[in-house]
Parts: structure tokens; sequence; C-alpha cells
């Protein structure tokens, strides 16, 4: 699998990667600068208000601590209507809006081919930004090569990627139900949260809003550490929250697709 990978990156010869700080595309970005010059390869990084500030900076340091070349866009996700209104297929628009930008800046730096971190996992859950990927001829060498999640995560370890085994994460506004106004103030009140939380050591969180309730998911082992934590509670009420619960279901990706 990994020799399919290496042939068709060779096969592209030059390449610009759609990156994120995931360990899909960390993966990809730096097996392709193992197995291109890094002249040949560059990152290029959206700098928006859908991802978490923790998230984007640890991306940056990754990029920087392995001296990859590299590109930022700043790209603001509120201009896209249908992402501001929140509807069903907010990710369709703000994908083809953020990576026509992508394909510009790739283009005015040399590069034809771009890539993205898109495994073959990615097809069994509702992704309709993965239309608009296609429709710009993005390219998806994991999902080409057959790579899971697993797949990609038994191989970031022994390339020694230290985050191999990192959470995944998704645009900020999956925090919210469909249909609901977004405003630079929701988005960052979800990740001061959700931070909050994570500092009680608990790896991953997803802090759903439903007007004033706070709905929180995470692994039902650490349900007591949340009940217990009063603090942290006082504090997440403090954003601006009259409510803050516990879904006793657990995490769940996509928990507004269910509906």
């Amino acid at each position: 699998m990994l020799n399919r990978l290496e042939e068709r990156l060779k096969q592209l010869k030059k390449v610009a990667i759609c990156y994120s700080g995931g360990i899909d595309s960390s993966f990809l970005l730096y097996f392709a600068n193992k197995v291109l010059s890094k002249e040949n390869v560059l990152a290029i990084i959206v700098n928006g208000q859908m991802v978490a500030r923790y998230e984007y900076i640890e991306a940056i340091n990754f990029i920087k601590e392995n001296g990859f070349k590299y590109k930022e866009i700043p790209y603001d996700a509120l201009e896209v209507k249908e992402f501001k209104e929140n509807h069903k297929d907010r990710c369709y628009h703000c994908k083809k809006s953020m990576m026509t930008k992508i394909k510009q800046e790739a283009k005015e730096n040399g590069f034809e081919n771009i890539l993205d971190g898109e495994n073959a996992d990615d097809a069994k859950s509702y992704r309709p930004g993965s239309k608009a990927t296609k429709e710009l001829g993005i390219i998806s060498p994991l999902a080409e090569c057959g790579f899971k999640k697993n797949d990609i995560r038994k191989n970031a370890k022994e390339l020694g990627i230290k985050f191999w085994n990192k959470p995944s994460n998704s645009c900020l506004a999956t925090r919210f139900p469909y249909n609901t106004n977004l405003t630079n103030e929701d988005l960052r009140k979800v990740e001061i949260a959700e931070i909050l939380i994570k500092e009680l050591k608990i790896p991953k969180v997803r802090l759903r809003v439903h007007k004033d309730i706070a709905r929180i998911e995470v692994d039902k082992i650490y349900f007591e550490t949340i009940i217990k934590n009063e603090k942290t509670i006082k504090q997440i009420q403090d954003l601006g929250f009259e409510f803050v619960t516990l879904d006793l279901n657990g995490i769940q990706t996509g928990s507004f697709d269910k509906k």
C-alpha cells in the first residue's frame, strides 16, 4: 500500500497539498516530502474561523518543525452565504469556495496537481465537501491507494509523526443545528468551551449548541470527570449558556446529520 502511494506521488512529480493539520493530511504531507524533493511539495493551509485556533497553531508548528514549504491563505467562511446560514450542504459551498482559492494559490506558485487527505473511510459518512473537491479536480491519493484511517495512523507512527493517534476533528459549524445563522462569536464560544473540557485531559469532545443549551459529547469513560468538575461547567455557562448538559449517548460523529 505504501509502495503504491510512493509510485503515485512520483507519477505526479510536483504537488500542492491542502493541509489541515489532521493526521490524514499530515501523513500525506510528510510522506510526499520524503518521496519528492522539498521544492516539489507545497503545503497550503487555510486560516479561517471555522478551525479552532489551537488546531491551526499545531498545524503551522508541524510544518515549521519539519522545514516544509508552505503558503497560508486567509479565509472568511462567513462570507459564504450557505455556511453562514448553516445549510445542510454548507460544506459543499464552503469547500468549493475554499478549494478554488487554494487552486489559485497553487497555480500562482507553479503547482498544477493539488492533493487532499481524504481517505478510503471518508466515503462512509456524509461529506458534501467531497463533491466539491471532485468537481475541482482535487486528487485524493490516500483514498486512491486504499488507505483507511487505521492504515494512516499505523504508517504515521512508523514514520515518527508524534501525533499519529490524534483524534479527528471537524469544522466548528458542525456543533450547531442546520439552518442556524452562525457568527464569529458563536464559533469562538464553542471553541473556548471545548478547550475547557480538553483541559480535563479528555482527548475528544464535541459541544453541540441548542440555543441556550450546551450539550457535551465525550466518551462515556469521562462522564464522571465532567460531572465532578463544577468549575468547568460554570465556566461554560459563563460563555452564555443557561444550561449545560451531558449527552448520555457519548460522543457521536455527525450528531446533527442523524436527524
